[in-house]
């Protein structure tokens, strides 16, 4: 490998909004995120349905599912 082209790469924590708290090592200094393995619905198995500006109402009521 040659000398002085690569970061450096420290231990640093990643913070969830959900206040989990995640060890790890990076080439940044503390990461902050919005969803982690605790909170995401893919890992929870809980499905969370976001209506973004009513465009799921609008789908359901365009398709009649609702």
């Amino acid at each position: 490998m040659k000398e002085g082209i690569h970061p450096n790469y420290n231990q640093t924590t990643i913070k969830c909004a959900c206040g989990n708290v995640i060890e790890t090592g990076s080439t940044r200094a503390d990461i902050k995120v919005e969803v982690c393995s605790k909170c995401h619905p893919f890992f929870t198995g809980k499905q969370k349905m976001v209506d973004t500006g009513g465009r799921v109402s609008r789908f359901n009521k365009k398709f009649g599912l609702g």
